[in-house]
């Protein structure tokens, strides 16, 4: 029996991403290592240095999504997110067993390979979502990028909040909580996070729906960062507390809202997606497969007439024995990996990337000690500042980059030019060291971070395709952990450690602490620059081939 086809605007989808926002936050649990690294230290009898390397092998482990990423291609979404589901038991289970003092003594090597298979279930978590909704979303691709990378930017702000409201700041609690807690929900998660027909058209009320999506979680972003600061400075009695708790779980789950007023309108869904159907769809008729080998090959043929034969010169020359490969997909087409990875596009896209996130990720990973050199009283509220402009870098960008590309065909690389222009500008504010700037430049290098984060994605899928899409972004994703051991570990662990020893402690105060490291990353940032934009004029063309009419045109038998 065919399965049925699911026009613009049925539920599935829907119901996958509201469900999609409950996994990412899980898949950021690797967010959690601050809450807990104190507690391994004590306990484990860790000195400093042991526990940079803990939070490396965290940064590893929450970044390599390899494995993952082919997985999505020989699996259904459900298996992968099961794989996260035993990493995220088994590795937070043995955490906890060594902190607690079960287990009697462990060596360190074993607790770094430990907390690796730990956050790994990021990558296995992360991946089935993202892949799974890109897929089902194809014709709004940087809107969904940036509200799923949204919202693994807010997941350190919703653990924050659980560890201090629910479990009393007990770091022990807490990784209990991680072992536990996060398989039962992925687990719960498992029957709504599958792939669905994507519409085959645009939908009037589609925009409406993202619009709303996008408005929920700016609310909660608000709301978190107001609880946050609220619980520092007020003393609140624990009802209030889980009232505060049971608010934010509310604002978690509104993006259902969508398709429960599908359900209950039902009349009007099918009304506003009768308008949309592609010519033919209104006969059952079987659906396409989920993917085909080129998702956009129909639209970039005349960009690509000059150097391919016509189709009958084509089938001509396969008859006659003249051909016998298949051409090289182009840019815009389905990719295999071992295809990308020799192209130019894919290393400028990589380099790119990773000179952006690697920078944001040093300033990330020792902003508490650039606050104290600086002269913050309180390094909590510079972490929070961090953290939520680092959402509205990921959403917004996402956001503000499918309205220009819909509108004025300006590639997504574009934004990551002017992402690497700003964050040279926070670096060099961050090495003056002049009084007032420090929250302006930590301000600019979390939305800069989370520009780069979110514009990464749907850049790889429309130059790259979507049927390989997750090895091609897992292997992108590597620009994370190679940048923390070059940038923070190698440079500024460093820099920072010859600072203190001139000073005669281990703990640097004043701007030359971090003044070489920030300049060596504005340089870094300034190359970055150069990369983005000479991507940026080498992929307009295909940007503006499948985006030529205002959104993103799929050919007739593509099922993206």
């Amino acid at each position: 029996m065919p399965s049925p086809v699911l026009k613009a605007g049925s539920r599935p989808p829907w119901v996958g991403l509201g469900a999609a926002v409950w996994a990412q936050i899980a898949a950021g649990n690797a967010s959690t290592f601050p809450l807990y690294s104190p507690l391994l230290k004590s306990v484990l009898g860790l000195n400093q240095q042991e526990l940079t390397i803990l939070g490396v092998a965290s940064d590893i482990g929450e970044s390599v999504g390899f494995l993952p990423g082919i997985a999505c291609n020989k699996f259904p979404p459900w298996a992968v997110l099961l794989v996260g589901c035993g990493f995220c038991f088994l590795g937070y289970g043995v955490l906890w067993l060594a902190v607690s003092q079960t287990i009697a003594s462990m060596p360190f090597v074993v607790l770094c390979i430990t907390l690796c298979i730990a956050t790994n279930s990021n990558a296995w978590i992360g991946t089935a979502v993202l892949v799974t909704n890109m897929r089902n979303f194809p014709l709004s691709r940087g809107t969904v990028a940036g509200i799923l990378k949204g919202y693994i930017g807010l997941s350190a702000a919703v653990y924050t909040v659980v560890y201090s409201m629910v479990l009393k700041k007990s770091a022990l609690n807490l990784l209990l909580f991680l072992a536990l807690g996060i398989p039962v929900l992925c687990l719960a998660l498992m029957y709504f996070i599958r792939p669905c027909t994507p519409a085959s058209g645009e939908d009037s009320s589609e925009h409406v729906h993202f619009l709303f999506s996008i408005t929920v979680s700016v609310l909660l972003a608000i709301y978190l960062v107001t609880v946050t600061v609220v619980y520092e400075i007020v003393t609140l009695s624990d009802a209030v507390s889980y009232i505060l708790v049971a608010i934010m779980v509310i604002l978690l789950l509104f993006p259902l809202a969508i398709p429960l007023k599908m359900t209950l309108f039902p009349a009007r869904a099918r009304a506003e997606s009768s308008d949309h159907l592609a010519p033919g769809e209104g006969n059952a008729t079987p659906a396409d497969p989920l993917l085909t080998p080129s998702s956009s090959a129909t639209y970039l043929g005349s960009f690509h007439e000059a150097e391919d034969f016509s189709d009958v010169e084509t089938l001509l020359a396969i008859g006659e024995g003249a051909v016998k490969k298949k051409r090289r997909p182009k840019r815009g087409e389905d990719f295999k990996f071992h295809e990308a990875f020799i192209k130019a596009d894919f290393w400028l896209l990589w380099f790119a990337y990773f000179l952006g996130v690697g920078s944001g990720v040093t300033v990330l990973n020792n902003l508490s000690q650039i606050g104290i050199a600086l002269g913050a009283s309180d390094t909590t509220i510079l972490l929070s500042l961090f953290s939520f402009c680092n959402f509205v870098g990921r959403l917004g960008s996402g956001a503000v980059s499918e309205h220009f590309l819909r509108t004025k065909t300006i590639p997504r690389t574009f934004w990551m030019a002017c992402a690497h222009i700003l964050m040279i500008v926070s670096f060099v504010l961050y090495a003056l060291a002049l009084n007032g700037t420090l929250y302006v430049a930590t301000a600019l290098c979390g939305i800069c971070f989370g520009t780069q984060c979110s514009i990464m994605v749907p850049t790889s899928s429309e130059l790259f395709g979507l049927k390989h899409f997750g090895v091609n972004y897992s292997f992108m994703g590597l620009g994370n952990p190679i940048g923390a051991i070059l940038f923070s570990v190698l440079l500024a662990g460093n820099v920072y450690d010859a600072e203190a020893a001139k000073q005669g402690g281990s703990t640097c105060i004043g701007s030359s602490c971090f003044r070489l490291t920030f300049l060596v990353l504005a340089g870094a940032c300034g190359l970055g620059t150069i990369l983005s934009i000479i991507l940026t004029i080498r992929v307009r063309p295909v940007y503006q081939m499948l985006y030529a009419g205002g959104s993103f045109r799929l050919p007739q038998n593509s099922s993206h």
